[in-house]
């Protein structure tokens, strides 16, 4: 309280600067919504299920690839980004980055890291495996290790990341992934064709 107004958002300035330590207000575990945080923990948890799940989503997805493209991709992207950043929101606290590498990290979102780091945690990782700039969240990368060594594909956490492509924001990966796919399957079909 204070001079009488209950605070709101960001709370106990005090007993932060009591601590020492930083905690910018629009991460601050006083803002973050715990459900989401453990349903994040769940998923790293169970990695290894979500990367068969989405194993035979992709195929299933991959099979619609003539509707979307008779659609129009451009125009099943609204409705596709709507439904994916809803589920993968909820299961992941997903940002929406557009180039999607749950598959390679774990099940852990880089992006839910403070410094949005793609490859591997920063020098600043705590003896404890928390984050030094949210120091009462493990690391993302720490439990990106853990939920990869539960996935059957679990050594790919150690391939380099690109860099994010900032214009690829809030767009669908599902889809980006799908148009990639089918397009190797047709130049792998044409170059068999060609080879026969």
């Amino acid at each position: 309280m204070a001079d009488g107004k209950l605070q709101v958002g960001n709370a106990a300035p005090r007993a932060k600067a009591a601590t020492g330590d930083y905690m910018p207000a629009d991460v601050s575990p006083n803002r973050r919504v715990q459900r989401r945080y453990s349903i994040r923990l769940w998923s790293v948890r169970h990695a290894r299920l979500l990367e068969w799940f989405y194993a035979r989503f992709a195929k299933a997805f991959l099979l619609l690839h003539p509707l979307w493209k008779a659609l129009g991709y451009q125009r099943v992207e609204a409705p596709v980004t709507f439904v994916e950043k809803h589920v993968k929101g909820l299961l992941f606290d997903c940002r929406m980055c557009g180039q999607c590498v749950l598959s390679s990290t774990g099940m852990s979102c880089p992006m839910n890291c403070p410094k949005q780091l793609r490859n591997g945690p920063c020098g600043g990782v705590r003896a404890n495996g928390n984050c030094e700039v949210e120091p009462d969240m493990p690391c993302v990368w720490m439990k990106a290790w853990e939920g990869s060594r539960s996935m059957m594909a679990g050594d790919a956490i150690m391939a380099v990341q690109k860099p994010v492509n900032q214009s690829l924001r809030e767009t669908s990966s599902w889809l980006r992934v799908t148009a990639q796919a089918a397009s190797e399957a047709d130049a792998d079909r044409a170059t068999k064709s060609q080879g026969t």
